[in-house]
């Protein structure tokens, strides 16, 4: 969830935003899976979930054979949780902005699903997210699709880095949320720049097992649409 830049307090409606996040269409049915997939047999693999709010990837995961740690700048969210996760998985409240609980190489993949759109420099994350993973490991990335903006927003210049916000209903609670955006080229420069290879680019399909309630007309007789951009990134 948001750290270093962000305006956004997800404390305050972290309990509204886990509920909706567990079975909603962008998240439970397209996000997530895309995520799990991009992710592959991860059975044995000491996993680092990078903004993990209440827990949801991280349990996945773990259920596919995972030892998973998780860190969130939301308090609320990290006790959210640890009552999923329980005691066993190591849980911190930490900024991503800043230096984290963790030992360099500790991991063999690191995990960070919609957290980087919330930052306006990405340049000491990713290089912390660098420092973390051991040699071949990966950082398997969600951030809000570029085009998104310029889509919301027609008159917005796709070329420059700006704020913009945007009002989603969680659990019937109106939230206003503020992210930052960048176009590709600017994505792709600075996960080069922090020392990673760029090994897929995805653009997926939302999840087969959608119910059919979730989707909406305008999606009728579709398998994508635009919403989030996927990266698969790996330290040499």
């Amino acid at each position: 969830m948001p750290t270093q830049n962000a305006v956004n307090d997800y404390d305050d409606f972290a309990h509204a935003y886990s509920i909706d996040n567990e079975n909603n269409l962008t998240n439970g049915h397209y996000e997530r899976p895309a995520m799990i997939d991009l992710a592959g047999n991860v059975r044995g693999k000491h996993i680092l979930d990078a903004g993990c709010g209440s827990g949801p990837l991280s349990a996945a995961l773990r259920d596919q054979g995972a030892t998973v740690a998780g860190f969130d700048a939301s308090t609320k969210m990290i006790e959210l949780a640890r009552q999923r996760l329980g005691p066993g998985t190591e849980l911190h409240v930490a900024d991503l902005g800043g230096p984290l609980p963790f030992d360099a190489g500790a991991f063999d993949d690191v995990v960070c699903s919609l957290v980087l759109h919330y930052l306006q420099d990405w340049s000491g994350a990713l290089t912390e997210l660098h420092r973390m993973l051991r040699p071949g490991g990966r950082l398997i990335a969600s951030v809000n699709h570029p085009i998104i903006h310029k889509m919301i927003d027609p008159e917005a210049d796709y070329f420059a880095t700006a704020q913009w916000s945007q009002t989603h209903t969680f659990d019937g609670r109106p939230t206003t949320l503020t992210y930052w955006h960048r176009p590709l080229h600017a994505m792709t420069d600075a996960f080069t720049q922090a020392g990673f290879r760029i090994t897929r680019i995805s653009e997926p399909p939302f999840s087969p097992h959608t119910p059919a309630e979730l989707i909406p007309a305008q999606l009728q007789g579709r398998t994508s649409f635009l919403s989030f951009l996927f990266f698969v990134l790996h330290k040499d």
